[in-house]
């Protein structure tokens, strides 16, 4: 991998435009595509993409983390083949890409929340690295798939709580057990990348992204689900940790880009490698500045307060550099953050009047690929 990522650096990079559902159409329409993780918050943004774009789509998952979720919200079981499935369970996953014949996959199956990592680190774990193995031995003993892409996090490095942005060469070593196991499902994947595709086969990559945000997430110990859920109550937010600093994205700015790496790499496995993902550095804001956004974003004099309420370690200034992701496809962000929490509460408050989220959803999406 190291030889083709050099090359990368000479190859001519695509220009600053952004990718339409048109050119999306265009590749993905009936391909074979199986999304691991599908009845989270961001695969079921991810399949619904999909499924606008005319892709033969199946996911593998676990049943919706939460309740209410995006997925069940909008229907989306009628929409595609969903299987409801543990990545652990690597017998029943061997049998679904028998069954499938995927041509693409993308993995976003995960134990996902750092708090809940601390309370359950040998689940974390499983669910995080040997998770990826069962997936990446699936795709080896696939001969259909040709991309796959494995998503982690900006959360995979060593943090020195610098006021740099993290490289795609800097070392990975998470602190917490979710950011740490993220770490290690990234060295299985170039594990496997080098082991067993060196020479042709698949085209691997995977993608940091930072937090994101967006209609339909339902999680808890997360800042947005927590402003939305205290004004939906018409309580204050609480906020544990105003000071500290993340890169806050829209949730579909990375999924455009995981859409375009597994498409670019389909075409050309020059293109496969590793990327981060993230907002300009002016939307690397902290969680007390996110916070004012949303209650301005949201009106009716909402306001938040500072309330430590204890816990384990977690990260205090995080953000990356993609200059990479701008080099090499010419990728740039589409919306700032402030629009991104606008978004957010327009979805919210759609949710919370009862109207059709499905719409909703393909409403915001066309209008982000245009």
């Amino acid at each position: 991998m190291a030889d083709r990522e050099g090359s990368m650096e000479n190859m001519e990079g695509l220009r600053q435009k952004h990718m339409t559902m048109t050119e999306l159409r265009d590749f993905y329409k009936d391909k074979r595509v199986l999304v691991t993780g599908h009845t989270g918050f961001k695969g079921s943004w991810l399949c619904r993409i999909l499924t606008l774009c005319g892709s033969k789509v199946t996911g593998y998952s676990l049943t919706p983390p939460t309740d209410p979720s995006l997925f069940g919200i909008a229907g989306l079981e009628d929409t595609m083949e969903s299987i409801i499935g543990d990545i652990r369970d690597l017998n029943h996953l061997r049998q679904v890409f028998e069954q499938v014949q995927p041509e693409i996959v993308f993995h976003l199956a995960a134990q996902p929340i750092v708090r809940d990592s601390y309370k359950n680190p040998v689940y974390t774990y499983e669910t995080n690295v040997m998770g990826t193995v069962n997936v990446l031995e699936c795709v080896r003993l696939t001969e259909s798939v040709a991309s796959f892409l494995n998503v982690t996090t900006d959360k995979v490095y060593e943090n020195r709580e610098w006021e740099y942005g993290y490289r795609e060469c800097d070392p990975l070593d998470g602190y917490d057990p979710y950011s740490n196991s993220k770490s290690c499902s990234e060295l299985v994947t170039h594990s496997y990348q080098k082991s067993f595709f060196l020479e042709g086969g698949c085209a691997v990559s995977t993608s940091r992204a930072g937090n994101v945000i967006g209609g339909g997430d339902f999680a808890n110990d997360r800042i947005i689900p927590d402003c939305v859920r205290a004004a939906a109550r018409g309580e204050d937010i609480i906020v544990r940790n105003p000071h500290s600093t993340r890169p806050y994205q829209l949730v579909l700015e990375p999924l455009a880009v995981y859409l375009e790496i597994a498409m670019r790499q389909y075409e050309d496995r020059r293109f496969a490698g590793y990327y981060n993902v993230g907002p300009d550095d002016k939307d690397c804001i902290t969680t007390g500045e996110l916070a004012d956004l949303f209650c301005s974003a949201w009106g009716g004099g909402l306001c938040w307060i500072n309330k430590w309420v204890g816990g384990p370690h977690e990260a205090n200034f995080l953000k990356l550099d993609c200059s990479k992701i701008r080099s090499v496809f010419g990728w740039k962000p589409r919306y700032g953050v402030k629009e991104a929490v606008e978004k957010t509460v327009e979805w919210s408050k759609a949710y919370l009047e009862g109207q059709d989220m499905l719409m909703v959803m393909d409403r915001q999406i066309e209008e982000f690929f245009g």
